[in-house]
């Protein structure tokens, strides 16, 4: 007798889980199989697909927001989630519903006969299909790991961006800059802009493009973000924007991912009609949890919570300006947690400075590991005081206990880490 399928959300994920042996597995033909056999077609609407190692997320969510403030329903696509499986598609103003996710599980199960996918592909394949039946003006679509063989790559997009290039994945990716600009610059498209929103991108990145036929649109060359004060410029091909508002998201690296974000909607105006107006909405507007996300007091009853998923040594130094540039009366207390997987040694080093106490967090799953592994990996020296925690509450409920109402309590790493301290504030009324 067969065995029945899932019938809940919950009990789809975890089939998906243990339904292939690997879980990250890249690579183009399984999916492509099973769109073929699903008969799906890319839709005639303009798509936007973002990748990089670090600042894509935020690139996502003001493109989106802008595209929103025009009046457009967009489907957005993002990974890995922090809290909710349902974050990672949105579907206008709405995330998607656990029915119609359900739906779609239940068509991908039908159509991949003998094709093995893993929960990624899957979860690709699910997107795919409910922005497909939802009649959306736009999508925005997020890479997952790398580009050229990422899942999302088989949809062919009108705009391609590569927001930034840095070590991470590697073991997937290739070990130098090099390797892995090649291998995120595949997701650029002959005749189609290829958006990079960095200015010290690795050459292969550009070179790529050119072969295969895509314009460049460069960060300090075919557009440009000039700040000033908190107010800021973007000047690009067509549109020239002065006295810009800051982004809602915040830290200085926000202004080039806002830039970036731009760059590409010029390129689909027309036929989308994106007015300076709308810009500005976006920008002022556009949020995501877990990137520098600041938590204060209230009625400074408490110390100020930062939640940021930096998770490798660029992400880091990113926070680390931030937090200079944010000073701070008391300490700063630093909540850790990252997967087996990623360089902690790098982090932990570019953040010491930064942290006067430190707590490790463990994280779990397949790539998850202690919290006295990670605190040996990290090689931290004995210059301020350092705990372990098994568990991202225990490690917030020991902060929290140490912090006085002038201090800061900095929770990084893992998306794993940094969604269960979300859920540990708000249980305890500070977010």
């Amino acid at each position: 007798m067969a065995t029945p399928l899932p019938s809940t959300l919950e009990q789809w994920l975890a089939y998906q889980t243990q339904l292939y042996p690997r879980a990250i597995d890249l690579g183009l033909d399984r999916l492509n199989r099973v769109l073929a056999n699903l008969g799906f077609r890319r839709p005639d609407l303009p798509i936007v697909t973002v990748g990089g190692t670090n600042g894509k997320g935020s690139v996502v969510a003001t493109t989106a927001a802008i595209l929103a403030a025009a009046g457009y329903r967009v489907g957005v696509f993002t990974s890995p989630h922090l809290r909710d499986y349902r974050e990672r598609i949105r579907l206008g103003d709405r995330l998607v519903d656990a029915d119609e996710l359900v739906r779609a599980f239940e068509r991908i199960e039908r159509a991949r006969g003998d094709v093995g996918l893993t929960f990624f592909e899957y979860n690709t394949l699910a997107a795919l299909l409910a922005f497909d039946a939802a009649r959306l003006d736009a999508w925005v679509l997020e890479i997952g790991m790398g580009g050229r063989l990422d899942a999302v790559n088989a949809v062919d997009p009108d705009v391609a961006v590569v927001v930034s290039v840095g070590l991470d994945h590697q073991e997937y990716l290739g070990d130098t800059l090099e390797a892995i600009g090649r291998e995120k610059a595949g997701i650029f498209r002959a005749g189609r802009a290829a958006v990079l929103g960095s200015r010290d991108l690795p050459p292969v990145v550009v070179e790529t493009a050119r072969a295969v036929g895509a314009r460049p649109k460069r960060l300090g060359r075919e557009f440009e973000c000039r700040r000033d004060g908190e107010r800021w410029r973007y000047a690009g091909p067509r549109w020239d924007f002065t006295d810009l508002p800051a982004p809602n998201l915040r830290g200085a690296a926000q202004y080039g991912n806002a830039a970036t974000a731009i760059a590409a909607l010029e390129e689909l105006a027309p036929p989308l009609a994106i007015s300076r107006a709308s810009v500005e909405q976006g920008l002022r507007t556009v949020s995501v949890a877990g990137r520098f996300e600041v938590i204060a007091p209230r009625a400074a009853a408490g110390p100020t919570w930062i939640l940021d998923v930096a998770h490798n040594p660029d992400a880091a130094r990113v926070l680390a300006d931030n937090l200079r540039t944010t000073p701070v009366a008391g300490r700063t207390l630093g909540l850790c947690g990252m997967l087996a997987d990623k360089d902690a040694a790098g982090v932990v080093a570019t953040l010491a400075g930064c942290i006067d106490a430190w707590w490790f967090v463990s994280t779990e799953g397949e790539r998850g590991q202690s919290a006295a592994a990670l605190a040996a990996r990290a090689g931290l020296r004995p210059t301020a005081p350092i705990a372990t925690a098994g568990s991202i509450d225990a490690a917030c409920d020991a902060a929290y206990g140490a912090a006085a109402a002038i201090d800061r309590i900095v929770v990084f790493g893992s998306f794993h880490v940094v969604g269960p301290a979300i859920d540990w504030l708000e249980r305890h009324g500070i977010r």
